[in-house]
């Protein structure tokens, strides 16, 4: 009997399917006499509705109180109004099938939600008390500044905290981004005053902005909003002047000593732009090629070809005022100064050689994919539209986003590495035992010493 034949298989790759047009949802944009910027934009596939409520103002505007405090006022904003305690709301949420969150950053305070489009009215009345009535109810106060106290003595013991902690104070020293998260001595001196006092100055109409994506009509939406929301009065704290970062001239390493750990965590980092910068688009495809993406090529050199660690990446942080570029993997003690520099060859190939055509165009096709990918949901749209309004955009950022992704050339990606990833003053940081990686990180430039409570040794 003969034996059957296998079927053959092309080693062709089939070609990619041509790329698909995405059909922008209807726009609304307003403002209301009190400032209350609101943007509304319809997605009819559920009968739902996302927002958020956003401040311009986080934990940078009240730095000089005390670290973080925006973000904990913002956790207190959700215990209790004026007119509903704790558990009321969370009643009032599962009856209406909503959920709601309040969360802070260094430039923003947000109060987002979700729910059923026919129960809009008596969720956006609700959201409109949190923004204006919050009562800080002094039991809720006390319960989560014990909280907040056991999540800080916690990130103590996370090395990627203490490695970002570190790299933020050495790029931004006195600005307020420098501030990660407070320390125990700070939470414990937090007073229900301040976090009221922060709520007064950042939640207020002035500068605020609504955004809606969902299953509804704009016009009767956006007389609904003006009845919940038109007599909300106040003005937003005025801006503060905050020093300027420095400006780190050559390699210095920082190493964070965390006795007996088994694996060191590395970050490294430069100053970049934020993402209202021209450059962003070159810059975020430039990292995508780099560290920002799976098939990247530091991923495929440390991790694919030398198995010095899992999970490599590299990334761009857009803040308001500044952004920074940073690149961090966690790796075996003994490959530490292999590691490093691997990273920096990988970014000095960058800035010398050009990329070739295939590789830039399957970065271009993977940039492109997963920003049509993030249109598919109400959420995702939500957060494209927020991303233009408060990064302050053109108009047409996202409807051209495809187009200047794909008209970026190997040149643009060269000059954007040249001048972005600076190789030559880039700032390391190293978390991990003293005894075993010192002399390895000694090799990269001169090196300052800390524990993990940030003390220098």
């Amino acid at each position: 009997m003969m034996a059957s034949r296998a079927p053959e298989f092309s080693a062709a790759m089939p070609a990619l399917a041509s790329e698909r047009p995405v059909t922008w949802p209807k726009r609304t944009r307003t403002r209301l006499p009190n400032g209350l910027q609101v943007v509304l934009a319809e997605a009819h596939a559920i009968p739902k509705f996302h927002g958020e409520l956003y401040f311009r103002a986080g934990n940078a505007q009240v730095s000089e109180c005390c670290t973080g405090l925006a973000e904990m006022t913002a956790t207190l904003v959700r215990t209790g109004t004026a007119r509903r305690g704790s558990r009321q709301i969370e009643e009032d949420l599962r009856r209406l099938g909503a959920d709601l969150g309040t969360n802070a950053g260094q430039d923003t305070s947000a109060i987002g939600f979700v729910g059923l489009s026919e129960f809009a009215e008596p969720l956006l009345q609700l959201v409109n008390e949190l923004a204006r009535e919050a009562s800080f109810p002094e039991n809720e106060f006390e319960r989560e500044r014990r909280q907040k106290l056991e999540e800080v003595k916690l990130e103590r013991t996370s090395p990627g905290f203490l490695a970002g902690e570190r790299l933020r104070k050495v790029l931004f020293g006195t600005h307020p981004y420098a501030l990660v998260s407070p320390s125990e001595t700070q939470v414990a001196a937090y007073k229900r005053e301040d976090l009221q006092r922060a709520y007064r100055e950042i939640y207020a109409p002035d500068d605020a902005l609504l955004m809606l994506v969902g299953d509804f009509d704009p016009q009767a939406m956006l007389t609904l909003i003006e009845k919940i929301f038109g007599n909300w009065s106040g003005k937003k704290a005025p801006a503060k002047e905050f020093p300027a970062p420095p400006k780190p001239q050559g390699r210095r390493v920082y190493l964070v000593h965390n006795p007996g750990s088994v694996q060191t965590q590395i970050l490294v980092g430069c100053h970049a732009i934020t993402r209202k910068h021209p450059d962003w688009i070159r810059l975020g495809l430039t990292n995508s090629l780099y560290g920002g993406a799976f098939n990247s090529r530091l991923i495929m050199n440390i991790r694919e070809d030398k198995g010095y660690t899992y999970s490599p990446r590299s990334s761009v942080n857009s803040l308001r005022q500044h952004g920074f570029f940073s690149v961090s993997a966690a790796v075996r003690n003994e490959v530490v100064a292999a590691s490093l520099t691997e990273i920096f060859y990988e970014i000095d190939k960058l800035r010398s050689l050009p990329v070739p055509e295939a590789e830039l165009a399957d970065a271009q096709n993977y940039l492109a994919g997963v920003f049509a990918l993030g249109l598919a949901t109400q959420e995702g749209l939500l957060s494209q539209f927020s991303t233009v309004e408060l990064d302050e955009l053109p108009a047409d950022y996202l409807e051209s986003y495809r187009d200047n992704v794909r008209a970026v050339t190997p040149a643009d990606l060269m000059a954007a590495a040249r001048k972005y990833f600076d190789s030559a003053s880039m700032q390391i940081v190293v978390v991990g035992d003293r005894a075993q990686i010192e002399d390895q990180a000694a090799l990269f430039g001169p090196l300052e010493i800390f524990d993990t409570q940030g003390n220098k040794l």
